[in-house]
C-alpha cells in the first residue's frame, strides 16, 4: 500500500468532514467489532499515523477509544453516568448561552404570529455541508440558522422536502457561501476562526420551550423526556415533549439527540437512529478527552 504524506494542515476542512464521516459509518457498521487502527487508515487511503492525528483532532480520543462508545449498552452507560438534571445545567449558566464543545450558541425565537405565517415574507438561505454525521442540509435566515437536517440515512431529497415544509411559504435562496462560517463554527468548533453559531428557532411556542430546555443540556450528557416534560412545567405531557423533540428542526445544535428514555432506551430519531448514536459517541469521546 502506498504510503501517503501528513497533509492534515492543508487538506480542506470539507475533505476532513468526509474523511471522519465515512471512518465513523464503517464504525457503526460493524456492530460492536472493533476494527483496527490498520484497517481503518487503509479505507482511508491514509497511513495509520495520518489518520490517527486527523481522527483524533476532530473526535478527541483514538479511533479504538471511539468505538468504546459505540456499543449497544452506551445509552444505558449514559444514562447511568453522565445524566444531567436540567435545573444543573441552568445553575452553571448554560441556559440562554449553550455551549457545545468549544462552540457558543445564541438564538433567537420567532414570535407566535411570525410562526403562524408559516415563513410568508421570509428568505431562507440554503446549501448542502459535509459533516461527520454525513450530508448535512444546513438552512439559515438573516438572523441564524433555522434548519439542520442529514441526508444519510433519508436521503438528500427527502431531508429537503422535510425542511422545507415546515415554512411552505419561504423563498428558498440556495446560497452555502452565505451559512459556511456558522456551518464550520457548528461542526469545526471554532477552527475556521469564529467559534459562534447564531440559531433562529421557528416553531409554536410549545416547541419553542422545549428546544430551549434542548439547549440547556451540556455537550456530552443526556437527560430524558419525562426530565423535560418536569423542567417546562408540563410533567404529564411526555409524549407532547417527545413529539416536539422529534420535530426540532436544527438538529445537532439544538441537541435533541441529547434526550433518552428513562429505560436507558435510544428512542427515535428523526434523521436515523444510526445518526443519533454516533453523534452521543462523538459528544462522549470528546467531553472525556477534554
Amino acid at each position: 500500500m502506498t504510503q501517503l504524506a501528513d497533509t492534515t494542515a492543508t487538506e480542506p476542512a470539507s475533505y476532513h468532514y468526509a474523511v471522519i464521516k465515512r471512518a465513523i459509518e464503517m464504525i457503526d457498521a460493524q456492530n460492536g467489532t472493533d476494527l483496527s487502527l490498520e484497517e481503518l487508515a487503509a479505507q482511508m487511503r491514509m497511513s495509520p499515523a495520518h489518520f490517527q492525528r486527523l481522527f483524533s483532532k476532530w473526535v478527541g480520543v483514538s479511533p479504538k477509544r471511539y468505538q468504546q462508545y459505540l456499543t449497544l449498552g452506551h445509552a444505558k452507560a449514559l444514562l447511568d453516568n453522565n445524566f444531567t438534571t436540567l435545573g444543573t445545567a441552568d445553575a452553571v449558566g448554560l441556559s440562554g448561552s449553550g455551549r457545545l464543545h468549544d462552540l457558543f450558541v445564541r438564538w433567537e425565537a420567532m414570535s407566535p404570529g411570525e410562526f403562524a405565517l408559516k415563513g410568508e415574507g421570509l428568505t431562507i438561505y440554503w446549501g448542502w455541508f459535509e459533516s461527520p454525521f454525513g450530508p448535512a442540509l444546513v438552512m439559515g435566515t438573516e438572523k441564524g440558522i433555522c434548519g439542520i437536517g442529514f441526508g444519510a440515512e433519508t436521503g438528500e431529497e427527502e431531508a429537503m422536502r422535510d425542511l422545507t415544509s415546515r415554512w411552505p411559504k419561504a423563498r428558498y435562496v440556495e446560497d452555502p457561501m452565505m451559512l459556511r462560517p456558522w456551518v464550520l463554527a457548528a461542526f469545526g468548533a471554532g477552527q475556521a476562526g469564529s467559534n459562534e453559531a447564531p440559531l433562529y428557532l421557528m416553531g409554536a411556542p410549545f416547541q419553542i420551550k422545549v428546544w430551549e430546555a434542548l439547549l440547556s443540556i451540556p455537550s456530552g450528557k443526556i437527560t430524558t423526556y419525562s426530565e423535560i416534560a418536569g423542567h417546562i412545567d408540563a410533567p404529564k405531557a411526555v409524549r407532547a415533549v417527545g413529539t416536539a423533540v422529534g420535530r426540532n428542526p436544527i438538529s445537532w445544535l439544538v441537541p435533541c439527540h441529547r434526550a433518552l428514555r428513562k429505560s436507558g432506551g435510544l428512542g427515535g430519531y428523526h434523521w436515523g437512529l444510526p445518526v443519533k448514536r454516533a453523534m452521543l459517541a462523538f459528544e462522549t469521546a470528546r467531553a472525556e478527552a477534554g
